[in-house]
């Protein structure tokens, strides 16, 4: 066995292993506004169950689905479509109380033996993904044959409660590291996107230069106000370098509207049809067994698939959904390969932040042709109609959110470090290359 620690089969530390509910059992027509939360797979993405929307059925429909009813503490695991995915039901679980769908099953561990949060931590390690999809079937939806049989056979690392408790702590850290990362770079996302609706779309430095030369007050003042949602006591108290910045900023937006196309916009912008601010170029194919092993990130409509040893896109741009997830977005920041279920943008003359947030207002997810192949038709796309800014206010648009980008950047290279770190923790102990008395150790360089 690797590592110093004993195996046991999953049959030896489980309290109950059981397979979702048929199929037929749960459809969309008994879907309910309240009721029991069904589990899927956009919940299991992390060690603990995430607590994002949910679908429910009734309670007493859940009654009749005794089986694949399950709670706190719980390990889930999916068996066919996005297989490998695993997760436990934490105690401070939004509900005490769940149901799984037809494509998942689940164990529930003997507490006295081993802990929910080590098992989904074994089987999220290389040794135990290699396991749970030892069993799998890759062709045409992967699943997993015999899923709960096949897991009673399979044999996980059982150290003792105190070792578990070790390794689970440090790994925890680290992943409560990886999700506040996260959450800072949410944050980040939301206050791009803020900016960009104040500028561009609801045009509040223009409106507030307006509103301020009616009432006979400051316009720059105004807009200073509007861009920075501070009070003048708190511009006041700004230092001075951040106050001048802030007024420069301020000056560039005009203080009266004009009528276009697209209704009132501030005087001296322009409306402009996507073609004529982009080009959507389109991604290359790239089968799976083509790819070289290397660090660049292949992009499909879904998002990164895999990785290779060389680019198409020799810097970073906006990834677009064209086949597939029509109409997903991504922005990445270094080179990168995208396939042909994708394009990538070519900005003309406009900044790459104005043209990533300028496409999440045009619904492109909603723009799928009526083709044998639904997917998103670039002329379309470049029929559409935006405001164009000056450039001057373009280029203070970007100098802003070029900022916030380039430290959700930061963020994301050090959520990626913490990843790694997490990932090679498990595998270390198994191995022997580290023992549990070291675990804290390392997990503190983080």
């Amino acid at each position: 066995m690797a590592g110093k620690w004993p195996y046991k089969r999953v049959e030896e530390i489980a309290l109950k292993v059981a397979m979702g509910p048929f199929g037929s059992s749960i459809k969309v027509e008994t879907f309910t506004d309240t009721g029991i939360p069904i589990i899927s797979g956009q919940h299991l993405r992390d060690a603990e169950l995430t607590d994002s929307e949910f679908n429910f059925i009734t309670e007493e429909h859940a009654d009749s689905l005794k089986n694949a009813n399950v709670q706190r503490g719980d390990v889930i695991f999916t068996h066919a479509g996005n297989i490998g995915q695993v997760a436990f039901i934490p105690n401070h679980s939004k509900y005490q109380r769940y149901v799984i769908s037809q494509r998942q099953f689940y164990l529930r561990c003997d507490t006295s033996i081993i802990l929910p949060e080590f098992v989904v931590y074994y089987f999220k390690s290389p040794e135990g993904q290699h396991k749970l999809l030892a069993n799998a079937n890759q062709v045409g939806v992967p699943s997993i044959a015999r899923p709960s049989s096949y897991l009673k056979t399979i044999e996980v690392p059982v150290p003792s409660i105190e070792e578990q408790q070790v390794v689970v702590r440090n790994i925890k850290a680290l992943d409560v590291k990886i999700r506040a990362n996260r959450r800072i770079n949410q944050t980040l996302e939301a206050m791009a996107q803020a900016v960009f609706k104040s500028w561009f779309v609801d045009f509040d430095p223009v409106k507030a230069r307006i509103a301020a030369i009616e009432q006979g007050q400051d316009p720059l003042r105004a807009a200073m106000r509007a861009i920075s949602g501070k009070t003048d006591l708190e511009l006041d108290q700004m230092p001075r370098e951040h106050h001048d910045q802030l007024a420069a900023t301020a000056a560039l937006f005009p203080d009266t509207m004009q009528e276009s196309e697209l209704g009132a916009i501030p005087k001296g912008w322009q409306v402009k049809r996507v073609g004529d601010l982009i080009e959507l170029a389109y991604g290359k194919a790239l089968k799976s067994t083509d790819r070289q092993e290397g660090a660049v990130p292949v992009y499909g409509s879904g998002g990164i698939t895999g990785c290779h040893n060389e680019a198409l896109v020799p810097h970073g741009a906006i990834i677009v959904g064209r086949k597939g997830t029509v109409g997903s977005l991504y922005w990445e920041d270094d080179p990168f390969y995208p396939i042909d279920t994708t394009f990538y943008v070519k900005p003309k003359a406009v900044p790459m932040t104005y043209c990533f947030y300028a496409m999440q207002t045009l619904g492109l997810n909603k723009m799928n042709t009526d083709a044998a192949v639904p997917g998103l038709n670039r002329e379309n796309v470049y029929r559409l109609e935006l405001v164009k800014p000056s450039t001057p206010v373009l280029n203070a648009f970007d100098g802003l959110v070029a900022q916030i980008r380039k430290t959700m950047q930061a963020n994301e290279t050090t959520g990626q470090s913490l990843a790694e770190l997490r990932d090679t923790l498990l595998p270390k102990l198994l191995s022997g290359e580290l023992s549990v008395d070291n675990t804290s150790a390392e997990a503190a360089t983080a």
